[in-house]
Protein backbone atom coordinates (compact mmCIF):
# COMPACT_ATOMS: atom_id res chain seq x y z
CA UNK A 1 0.00 0.00 0.00
CA UNK A 2 2.62 2.20 0.53
CA UNK A 3 4.47 2.10 -2.33
CA UNK A 4 1.20 2.42 -4.07
CA UNK A 5 0.55 5.61 -2.44
CA UNK A 6 4.46 6.61 -3.63
CA UNK A 7 3.82 5.79 -6.99
CA UNK A 8 0.61 8.24 -7.23
CA UNK A 9 2.16 10.75 -5.58
CA UNK A 10 5.10 10.66 -8.20
CA UNK A 11 2.67 10.80 -10.68
CA UNK A 12 0.92 14.26 -9.67
CA UNK A 13 4.07 15.21 -8.90
CA UNK A 14 5.11 14.77 -12.52
CA UNK A 15 2.00 15.87 -14.05
CA UNK A 16 2.59 19.09 -12.56
CA UNK A 17 5.73 19.74 -13.56
CA UNK A 18 4.46 19.66 -16.92
CA UNK A 19 2.64 22.95 -16.32
CA UNK A 20 5.26 25.57 -14.90
CA UNK A 21 2.33 28.61 -15.04
CA UNK A 22 0.25 26.68 -13.01
CA UNK A 23 2.37 25.61 -10.34
CA UNK A 24 1.82 28.51 -8.20
CA UNK A 25 -1.52 28.25 -7.76
CA UNK A 26 -1.32 24.28 -6.58
CA UNK A 27 -2.45 23.89 -3.02
CA UNK A 28 -2.71 21.08 -1.08
CA UNK A 29 -5.80 18.49 -1.77
CA UNK A 30 -8.16 18.22 1.37
CA UNK A 31 -9.85 15.39 2.66
CA UNK A 32 -12.58 15.95 5.05
CA UNK A 33 -13.89 13.23 7.39
CA UNK A 34 -17.17 12.98 9.04
CA UNK A 35 -18.39 11.48 12.64
CA UNK A 36 -19.87 8.03 13.07
CA UNK A 37 -22.97 7.51 11.85
CA UNK A 38 -22.49 11.15 10.03
CA UNK A 39 -22.99 12.06 6.20
CA UNK A 40 -20.50 14.07 4.24
CA UNK A 41 -22.70 16.77 3.98
CA UNK A 42 -22.35 17.41 7.61
CA UNK A 43 -18.85 19.57 6.13
CA UNK A 44 -20.96 21.37 3.72
CA UNK A 45 -19.66 24.33 5.48
CA UNK A 46 -16.35 23.47 5.22
CA UNK A 47 -16.69 22.71 1.68
CA UNK A 48 -18.10 26.59 0.80
CA UNK A 49 -15.31 27.83 2.32
CA UNK A 50 -12.82 26.13 0.58
CA UNK A 51 -14.87 26.90 -2.80
CA UNK A 52 -14.58 30.40 -1.60
CA UNK A 53 -10.93 30.22 -1.15
CA UNK A 54 -10.20 29.02 -4.63
CA UNK A 55 -9.90 25.26 -4.10
CA UNK A 56 -11.94 23.41 -7.01
CA UNK A 57 -14.16 20.58 -6.46
CA UNK A 58 -11.44 17.65 -7.42
CA UNK A 59 -9.30 18.86 -4.46
CA UNK A 60 -11.64 17.88 -2.11
CA UNK A 61 -12.53 14.77 -0.91
CA UNK A 62 -15.34 14.02 1.11
CA UNK A 63 -15.22 10.31 1.93
CA UNK A 64 -18.97 8.60 3.48
CA UNK A 65 -18.01 6.02 5.89
CA UNK A 66 -19.57 3.43 8.70
CA UNK A 67 -23.21 2.25 9.24
CA UNK A 68 -25.35 5.57 9.08
CA UNK A 69 -28.36 3.49 11.32
CA UNK A 70 -25.95 2.15 13.91
CA UNK A 71 -23.54 4.30 15.35
CA UNK A 72 -22.69 1.77 18.27
CA UNK A 73 -22.26 -0.80 15.33
CA UNK A 74 -19.10 1.46 13.75
CA UNK A 75 -15.38 1.39 14.88
CA UNK A 76 -11.78 1.84 13.35
CA UNK A 77 -11.11 -1.25 11.77
CA UNK A 78 -12.42 -2.88 8.75
CA UNK A 79 -15.14 -1.52 6.51
CA UNK A 80 -15.15 1.59 8.01
CA UNK A 81 -11.57 2.39 7.47
CA UNK A 82 -11.54 1.40 3.77
CA UNK A 83 -13.14 4.56 2.55
CA UNK A 84 -11.35 6.89 3.92
CA UNK A 85 -7.67 5.29 3.13
CA UNK A 86 -8.72 5.30 -0.35
CA UNK A 87 -9.82 8.99 -0.14
CA UNK A 88 -6.22 9.59 1.67
CA UNK A 89 -4.19 8.12 -1.62
CA UNK A 90 -6.83 9.81 -3.91
CA UNK A 91 -5.78 13.19 -2.63
CA UNK A 92 -2.66 12.31 -2.60
CA UNK A 93 -2.62 11.50 -6.87
CA UNK A 94 -4.49 14.63 -7.02
CA UNK A 95 -2.64 17.31 -5.27
CA UNK A 96 0.00 19.36 -7.57
CA UNK A 97 1.67 20.31 -4.22
CA UNK A 98 1.93 16.74 -2.93
CA UNK A 99 1.05 17.35 0.01
CA UNK A 100 -2.82 16.92 1.70
CA UNK A 101 -4.41 18.18 4.54
CA UNK A 102 -7.25 16.35 6.54
CA UNK A 103 -10.22 18.31 8.51
CA UNK A 104 -12.23 15.82 10.46
CA UNK A 105 -14.80 15.53 12.72
CA UNK A 106 -15.41 13.31 15.85
CA UNK A 107 -14.96 9.97 15.53
CA UNK A 108 -13.48 11.14 11.99
CA UNK A 109 -10.40 12.32 13.90
CA UNK A 110 -9.36 8.80 15.28
CA UNK A 111 -10.54 7.05 12.15
CA UNK A 112 -8.27 8.73 10.19
CA UNK A 113 -5.80 9.27 12.15
CA UNK A 114 -5.16 5.67 12.16
CA UNK A 115 -5.08 5.62 8.37
CA UNK A 116 -2.27 7.92 8.53
CA UNK A 117 0.11 6.06 11.06
CA UNK A 118 -0.71 2.73 9.83
CA UNK A 119 0.10 3.38 6.45
CA UNK A 120 3.09 5.91 6.91
CA UNK A 121 1.67 9.19 5.60
CA UNK A 122 2.51 11.31 8.23
CA UNK A 123 5.33 13.10 5.42
CA UNK A 124 2.67 13.57 3.20
CA UNK A 125 0.49 15.69 5.59
CA UNK A 126 0.85 19.19 5.81
CA UNK A 127 -2.09 20.28 8.23
CA UNK A 128 -4.41 17.79 10.27
CA UNK A 129 -6.90 19.81 12.26
CA UNK A 130 -8.99 17.33 14.86
CA UNK A 131 -12.63 19.00 15.39
CA UNK A 132 -14.34 17.36 18.52
CA UNK A 133 -12.33 14.67 18.29
CA UNK A 134 -12.17 11.65 21.70
CA UNK A 135 -8.33 10.74 20.89
CA UNK A 136 -7.62 9.99 24.78
CA UNK A 137 -11.03 8.92 24.85
CA UNK A 138 -15.17 8.68 25.94
CA UNK A 139 -15.87 7.79 29.37
CA UNK A 140 -19.51 7.37 27.90
CA UNK A 141 -17.34 3.98 26.60
CA UNK A 142 -15.55 3.07 30.05
CA UNK A 143 -12.49 2.03 30.67
CA UNK A 144 -10.68 -0.69 28.78
CA UNK A 145 -10.98 -3.61 29.02
CA UNK A 146 -14.04 -2.59 31.37
CA UNK A 147 -15.57 -1.20 28.62
CA UNK A 148 -19.52 -0.78 27.37
CA UNK A 149 -19.39 -3.88 25.09
CA UNK A 150 -20.54 -1.74 21.59
CA UNK A 151 -17.86 -1.80 18.75
CA UNK A 152 -17.99 1.87 18.88
CA UNK A 153 -16.06 1.50 22.56
CA UNK A 154 -14.73 -2.22 22.34
CA UNK A 155 -10.82 -2.49 21.26
CA UNK A 156 -10.95 -0.68 18.28
CA UNK A 157 -13.14 2.01 19.24
CA UNK A 158 -12.86 5.05 21.96
CA UNK A 159 -12.95 3.24 25.58
CA UNK A 160 -10.35 5.35 27.78
CA UNK A 161 -7.04 3.11 27.52
CA UNK A 162 -8.29 0.98 24.81
CA UNK A 163 -5.60 0.00 21.95
CA UNK A 164 -6.78 1.60 18.94
CA UNK A 165 -5.69 4.86 21.28
CA UNK A 166 -2.87 3.61 22.86
CA UNK A 167 -1.69 2.37 19.49
CA UNK A 168 -1.90 6.23 17.65
CA UNK A 169 -0.11 7.36 20.94
CA UNK A 170 2.50 9.80 20.00
CA UNK A 171 2.75 8.67 16.19
CA UNK A 172 2.89 11.97 14.17
CA UNK A 173 -0.08 12.92 11.85
CA UNK A 174 1.60 15.55 10.15
CA UNK A 175 3.80 18.83 9.67
CA UNK A 176 1.31 20.91 11.31
CA UNK A 177 -1.17 19.27 13.98
CA UNK A 178 -4.32 21.26 15.46
CA UNK A 179 -7.37 20.82 17.58
CA UNK A 180 -10.55 21.98 17.58
CA UNK A 181 -12.01 21.53 21.14
CA UNK A 182 -14.95 22.67 24.11
CA UNK A 183 -15.59 22.59 27.53
CA UNK A 184 -19.18 22.02 26.73
CA UNK A 185 -18.47 19.28 24.14
CA UNK A 186 -22.26 17.15 25.07
CA UNK A 187 -20.35 14.10 23.82
CA UNK A 188 -16.64 14.42 24.31
CA UNK A 189 -17.38 15.67 27.69
CA UNK A 190 -19.77 13.08 28.84
CA UNK A 191 -21.04 14.08 32.70
CA UNK A 192 -19.52 17.30 32.43
CA UNK A 193 -15.94 15.82 32.29
CA UNK A 194 -13.58 16.56 29.16
CA UNK A 195 -10.65 15.74 30.54
CA UNK A 196 -9.01 11.98 30.56
CA UNK A 197 -5.68 12.40 32.65
CA UNK A 198 -6.21 16.03 33.78
CA UNK A 199 -5.77 16.67 29.84
CA UNK A 200 -9.04 17.85 27.32
CA UNK A 201 -9.77 14.31 25.40
CA UNK A 202 -10.05 16.25 22.06
CA UNK A 203 -6.37 17.15 22.43
CA UNK A 204 -3.73 15.07 20.52
CA UNK A 205 -0.50 14.37 21.76
CA UNK A 206 2.38 16.58 19.80
CA UNK A 207 -0.34 19.01 18.60
CA UNK A 208 0.83 22.79 17.69
CA UNK A 209 -1.81 24.40 19.25
CA UNK A 210 -5.53 23.57 20.57
CA UNK A 211 -8.59 26.20 20.04
CA UNK A 212 -11.54 26.30 22.16
CA UNK A 213 -14.93 27.33 21.01
CA UNK A 214 -17.99 27.61 23.33
CA UNK A 215 -20.14 25.35 21.39
CA UNK A 216 -21.50 21.83 21.38
CA UNK A 217 -20.20 18.67 19.30
CA UNK A 218 -21.78 19.87 16.27
CA UNK A 219 -21.33 23.50 16.63
CA UNK A 220 -17.41 22.70 16.47
CA UNK A 221 -17.99 21.47 13.11
CA UNK A 222 -20.50 23.61 11.58
CA UNK A 223 -19.46 27.27 12.97
CA UNK A 224 -15.69 27.00 12.50
CA UNK A 225 -15.96 26.32 8.78
CA UNK A 226 -13.30 30.06 8.27
CA UNK A 227 -11.39 29.15 11.32
CA UNK A 228 -10.62 25.32 9.66
CA UNK A 229 -9.49 26.80 6.22
CA UNK A 230 -7.13 29.41 8.16
CA UNK A 231 -5.76 26.38 9.91
CA UNK A 232 -4.34 24.45 7.03
CA UNK A 233 -3.48 27.68 4.80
Amino acid sequence: MRSKIRLLLCGALAACSLLPAAWAACRDAVVLVHGNAGTPSQFDNTYVELRARGWNDAEILRPAWGNRLCAACNDHDGSEETPVREALVEALARSCTGKIDVIAHSMGVTLAAKQIVQYGLAADVDAFVGIAGAYRGLWSCGTYPFHVVTSTCGAHGLSVNSPLLTGLWGHPLGARVHTIKSWIDQVVCYGGVCTVGGVHSSRIPGENASHDFATGHFGLLTDTAAFQVDLIE
